[in-house]
């Protein structure tokens, strides 16, 4: 049996513990949300008013160049690199991630069709967050006729459908429903050695999971920094792409910050030979400057220490649920082997929204996903054993005491 108080001890040997401290938590609320918008650094409302008052009120335009607001997101960039195994250089914050996937799977498209004209399938999972799909399938909308999106239905199915026909792979490294881990590694080899591109969509592991894009040798990743990464609701998102594809570098929203030259107001497009060729407009600054707060606090540690903590959270959280609410109509989506897990745990039930809702009711805060899926952020910077523990009680009183079927839980609103 799991006590309380084992948790309380395992919190005191905790060696990230310290880091919680650089967060603004509100009282009595257990945030197990992270994987969906990250808890606010205690130094992102000093930067922000540090942008508004100095740099935009009292340096107006002179901002460009005295705070250096230009360089910003390929400062950013380097500076979050070690977090996804990246160069300097390599890569940059900016726009959305729907908006850097459309630039990069337009960018891996272009390269095989120079190549391998051919080659006319992108292959996505079906059970990708579905912004990825209408991305893709948008994109499909405007090429050459005869490019066609094909989708698998589980992990396993991958190897048979990555064929001499396949010229892009784009796929989630952690499942945002699930939390199924891809191996990046083994992945990118089977995919190269098809002769095709992978592209991955990191927004459910950066920050959560150790990452290394340059030893699994991939080709081009896109991810947001409002998650884990704690960038603030609706921060830019990040991109990178392999040095290798530096010479074919050609995403198609050629806007003025990508010009290798912006400031001669020529007429033709000439884009930047390096990351900035991915740049489109200008950059929202105020936004983007709030993105350094949460990455410095991941700079305090390593992503080594932070899986361990997040794997040891996810088991307990997990261990917890089997043995507090057992019979209770719960089935995990999240996969037992730490080797496909990333860091928030999914368990499926009928009444799942309502659940969710009664819980945030008790000031435990996770998220409901169709269908039936409620999946609870792991983040190993804030979270404590504890508040695992105590979470999982008050699981168990929601679902024994049936609280879900009160009617104001059942109502439905628009963001779930």
């Amino acid at each position: 049996m799991i006590t309380l108080e084992q948790c309380l001890a395992r919190d005191r040997a905790d060696e990230l513990a310290s880091l919680r401290q650089q967060f603004d938590l509100p009282e009595g609320t257990l945030y197990l949300d992270g994987n969906s918008l990250g808890a606010l650094p205690k130094d992102a409302p000093a930067r922000a008013q540090d942008v508004i008052r100095r740099e935009w009120g009292a340096d107006l335009i002179n901002s460009w160049n005295r705070n250096d607001w230009w360089a910003l997101p390929t400062r950013l960039g380097d500076r979050l690199a070690p977090l996804i195994g990246a160069g300097a250089g390599e890569a940059i914050v900016t726009d959305t991630t729907s908006l850097n996937l459309f630039k990069v799977v337009a960018n891996a498209v272009d390269i095989q069709r120079r190549a391998h004209p051919e080659r006319k399938i992108i292959l996505a999972e079906r059970d990708a967050f579905p912004t990825d799909l209408y991305v893709i399938q948008g994109l499909i909308g405007l090429l050459d006729r005869g490019y066609t999106l094909r989708l698998i239905d589980r992990p396993e199915d991958l190897d048979a459908a990555v064929t001499g026909q396949t010229a892009v792979v784009v796929l989630s490294h952690v499942n945002y429903r699930t939390g199924y881990l891809y191996d990046m590694r083994a992945v990118d080899e089977l995919v190269h050695a098809r002769g095709a591109l992978a592209v991955w969509d990191l927004c459910h592991s950066i920050g959560a999971v150790p990452i290394d894009l340059k030893g699994a040798d991939a080709d081009f990743a896109i991810g947001c920094t409002y998650k884990y990464l704690n960038g603030g609701p609706g921060a830019p998102a990040m991109l990178w792409a392999h040095p290798r594809h530096r010479a074919d570098f050609r995403q198609p929203l050629s806007g003025w910050w990508g010009h290798a030259r912006p400031f001669d107001m020529a007429v033709d497009y000439v884009p930047d030979p390096g990351i900035r060729s991915f740049l489109c407009g200008t950059q929202p600054i105020v936004s983007m400057s709030l993105v350094a707060c949460g990455v410095d606090i991941f700079l305090q540690t390593g992503m080594e220490k932070i899986r361990r903590k997040s794997l040891a959270l996810t088991d307990l959280f997990i261990e917890l649920v089997e043995q507090e609410c057992a019979g209770q109509g719960l089935a995990l989506e999240t996969p037992l082997d730490h080797a496909h897990r990333g860091s928030h745990v999914s368990f499926r039930h009928p009444q799942g929204y309502a659940v969710v809702q009664a819980l945030i009711a008790r000031g435990v805060i996770g998220d409901y996903r169709e269908p039936e899926v409620m999946r609870f952020g792991i983040t190993p910077l804030y979270l404590r054993f504890v508040d695992v523990w105590e979470a999982v009680q008050h699981l168990k009183a929601v679902l024994a005491r049936r609280e879900w079927e009160r009617d104001e839980f059942r109502e439905r609103g628009l963001v779930t």
